[in-house]
């Protein structure tokens, strides 16, 4: 399967396709549902993983956004961490959403709201955004997801981005910075991957 079918072909999984994964998410060793034709479906991979363990913890209530979310370990840890929160998780892939909203469901999380770009209201910030974003789908598409959902941080709001180093972490930070206009700093380098926050107002 190529990288593009990860993000953008796979229908919802049926119950046979659909299998448990034990994963710690937020401090709490948890059992969701994963599938094949979403990213990594066989387990957390390395750099969601970074973003889980370096990111600040985010605030007790906001609106969240998880920029490409999978099956779900990004935007479950946003609301187990932050309950009152209102968490919107975003991709493309249909069968992904369906997994985030199942997975979602099972563990009693009914602040994620999973579902493509078109169903975020257009007037609506974030306080926090955390995303391990899809580089693999090239700069253009890369940026223009990135450029369409950062600037909708709040005044004082934050985002994290994990970014392996060695497709263009760097290159990124400065497009952030210099297209954007908005302070994207290293937090830290670990296991060759990036940790960027990009800071609004």
């Amino acid at each position: 399967m190529s990288d593009h079918d990860h993000y953008f072909t796979a229908s919802p999984a049926s119950d046979g396709e659909r299998r448990p994964l034990r994963v710690r998410l937020a401090g709490r060793t948890v059992e969701v549902e994963v599938a094949g034709g979403v990213f990594s479906p066989g387990g957390l991979d390395k750099g969601t993983r970074v973003l889980l363990d370096e990111a600040p913890a985010p605030p007790p209530e906001g609106t969240f956004l998880d920029l490409g979310c999978g099956w779900g370990p990004v935007a479950l840890s946003l609301a187990m961490h932050s309950p009152a929160a209102t968490v919107w998780a975003l991709d493309v892939n249909e069968r992904a959403l369906d997994l985030c909203r199942r997975n979602a469901a099972s563990l009693g999380l009914p602040g994620v709201h999973a579902g493509p770009a078109e169903s975020v209201p257009a007037d609506l910030r974030f306080d926090v955004i955390w995303s391990n974003p899809p580089i693999r789908v090239g700069k253009a598409v890369l940026h223009d997801l990135l450029g369409t959902w950062l600037p909708r941080l709040t005044p004082g709001g934050r985002a994290y981005l994990v970014v392996q180093k060695n497709l263009g972490s760097d290159s990124l930070q400065r497009w952030v910075e210099d297209e954007l206009g908005m302070p994207c700093r290293r937090v830290t380098s670990v296991k060759g991957f990036r940790l960027l926050e990009v800071a609004q107002g």
